[in-house]
């Protein structure tokens, strides 16, 4: 990915301090109005505070939905970048949380769909993104229905399907690395993996549609 002009990721030693004068018991409107402040003075001034105070809380809201720490925080330092590169700090018209908790959550819809039927679509990713802060109240219960009939339909895998479909989709480990870790044969673990992606792949795509219907 190429950086934008202007945008530095912030290290993790400076996304773990406090912002100085702002306490852990600041509220969310308190962080808005400091957030309005900074983005007055300076785009990079206001970047910096939203990235301090969001990113973490972002990244733990991601990994509900992912399953793996590297790609919740893969899918929120994408949803800042392109909040950065496109400049949208110039279009919110919520709160920069909602904003920034519905980016997320469409991205990490998409990774799964994507991980899970092998496509994406065009609109997929970064032409949704200024728009992303509308949803509709029925585009969040769709995906808050979707995301937690798929965490069932994981729970209800046998415990190895299970642990191989966990394995190959959220941790990217090889069929054979997998077959050799777990002893069992290269054929067992396809057999597991097709299992568990012919249950995921129908619910999601009879989600997919809903979804981007509500987006636009």
């Amino acid at each position: 990915m190429t950086e934008a002009e202007g945008y530095h990721r912030p290290d993790k030693e400076s996304i773990a301090r406090p912002l100085h004068g702002i306490d852990q018991t600041t509220t969310l409107v308190d962080n808005e109005f400091f957030i309005r402040a900074a983005f007055a003075e300076s785009p990079q001034k206001g970047f910096e505070a939203l990235f301090r105070i969001y990113y973490n809380p972002l990244c733990s809201h991601a990994l509900r939905f992912v399953y793996t720490r590297e790609v919740a925080e893969d899918i929120v330092g994408e949803v800042f970048y392109q909040f950065w590169k496109n400049k949208a700090f110039t279009v919110v018209q919520f709160t920069y949380r909602t904003y920034l908790y519905a980016a997320v959550r469409h991205r990490a819809y998409n990774y799964l769909r994507d991980e899970l039927t092998g496509s994406r679509t065009p609109s997929s990713l970064d032409e949704l993104d200024v728009a992303i802060g509308e949803e509709s109240p029925l585009t969040l219960i769709e995906y808050d229905e979707t995301f937690q009939r798929l965490e069932k339909v994981i729970n209800e895998l046998p415990s190895q399907c299970q642990r191989v479909f966990l394995m190959s989709r959220f941790e990217n480990r090889k069929n054979q690395e997998i077959a050799s870790e777990l002893g069992i044969a290269l054929k067992t673990v396809e057999s597991h993996l097709s299992r568990a992606l012919r249950q995921m792949r129908q619910l999601l795509l009879s989600s997919i549609s809903l979804i981007f219907i509500g987006l636009h």
